[in-house]
């Protein structure tokens, strides 16, 4: 059985799906050799300067992200540059949250993420 291990990542100039998606692999464990998608073998991982990473296009006016609390006339639109302005931790958790695959196991993996602004 291999052991976890804590992967400390820096943000600075690297693309968010990119970084999304390598720090999606870790938390799932597809870089350990017995990995098997039923259990949670991934590691915890620590990404610094978030704020300092790389959106490429024209991401930050175009994207947008909702949110609908189940109200009528609730649905919620903001776009990629509000929420990065707000909190740049938000975008990079919305984006490892999307690339998880989406079973029981995705809140448990989410909790061994842990991401830091500039230190």
């Amino acid at each position: 059985m291999s052991e976890i291990k804590t992967h400390i990542i820096d943000a600075s100039g690297k693309s968010l799906g990119r970084l999304a998606c390598k720090v999606a692999k870790l938390l799932m464990g597809k870089h350990k050799v017995n990995f098997d998608p039923s259990k949670d073998m991934g590691d915890f991982v620590v990404v610094k300067n978030v704020e300092k990473m790389k959106i490429t296009g024209k991401k930050m006016e175009q994207k947008k992200y909702y949110s609908h609390s189940g109200y009528l006339g609730s649905l919620k639109e903001r776009s990629l540059k509000e929420l990065f302005e707000k909190d740049p931790r938000k975008v990079l958790w919305e984006a490892v949250w999307g690339m998880l695959p989406k079973n029981k196991l995705r809140k448990k993996r989410m909790k061994k993420l842990k991401i830091l602004t500039g230190e």
